[in-house]
């Protein structure tokens, strides 16, 4: 069975044909993949035909993610949908770099803009269990979703989500923060419909498009960022690539200084750090 979904997933383009069909047989069983590939569980009809279903889903270059409904990130187990973007393993570190921020502020207030599955806010209040986060997204949808993590994973008491678009979700009245961080949409218009087709046929546009030139979203964060940051507080968030510069400018010309820029694992610009001068 596997060996022919494979070659199945393989004739359809997909990547890693052989994993992501072991990833939606175990799925499809509804056991563990070790577990599987142990040869210590017997398939019945029923997840025979399931199996059959999700690998017609993959071979048509669904993401696994959303056939599974689930997505690992930063060791935290997250429902996923197609109203939300899938985690990436290299948004990881600006979870950690914000961490770093904030084990010398354990009772910080974060801001999270443009939340999704709420997997880096979330992530942040499982590993820093003194600090308060708002969590905010244009897309109702996607918070409701946010939400059904942060109550599954323990973290609903100290994680708030609010709907709206960028700054405008949040009350004029709100006190500043002391970190807000955000992976924004970030690929230029023109070029999503040039991505890998589970992205471009399967993830929100409204999660991947940043404008004409990806970073219309930057702009507009670094425009109102001094009146929503405490004096001496952080500015965190991902970049697409050939986009640091760009970004760094934006934040030093709203009263931002730049601290650093961090590469991801394959070496590409990947995180923004900012300070607001005290």
């Amino acid at each position: 069975m596997l060996a022919r979904a494979g070659a199945i997933l393989k004739a359809a383009g997909v990547d890693s044909p052989a994993l992501d069909a072991e990833l939606l047989l175990a799925a499809a069983a509804g056991v563990d993949r070790s577990k599987l590939l142990s040869g210590s569980h017997s398939l019945d009809e029923r997840s025979i035909v399931r199996f059959e279903e999700f690998i017609a889903r993959r071979a048509a270059r669904e993401p696994v993610a959303y056939i599974v409904c689930r997505k690992e990130f930063y060791g935290l187990d997250f429902e996923v949908n197609p109203h939300v973007l899938i985690p990436r393993p290299e948004t990881e570190l600006l979870v950690e770099t914000a961490l770093e921020f904030l084990a010398h502020r354990p009772q910080a207030a974060v801001l999270d803009l443009g939340t999704g599955s709420g997997a880096i806010a979330i992530a942040i209040a499982v590993n820093a269990r003194g600090v308060r986060v708002i969590a905010t997204d244009i897309s109702t949808a996607a918070l409701a979703l946010a939400q059904r993590n942060a109550e599954r994973l323990g973290c609903a008491q100290r994680v708030e989500f609010a709907a709206g678009d960028c700054w405008a979700a949040l009350p004029c009245s709100h006190p500043k923060f002391d970190l807000i961080l955000s992976n924004p949409p970030y690929i230029p218009a023109d070029e999503v419909a040039r991505l890998q087709p589970e992205v471009a046929r399967f993830e929100p546009e409204i999660a991947l498009s940043g404008g004409k030139d990806g970073l219309e979203f930057y702009r507009r964060i670094a425009r109102e960022v001094s009146s929503h940051l405490t004096a001496g507080g952080e500015m965190i968030v991902e970049v697409g690539a050939g986009q640091a510069a760009a970004v760094a400018l934006a934040l030093s010309d709203c009263g931002c200084r730049v601290l650093e820029v961090l590469r991801d694992l394959d070496g590409h610009e990947r995180v923004v750090r900012a300070r607001l001068a005290a």
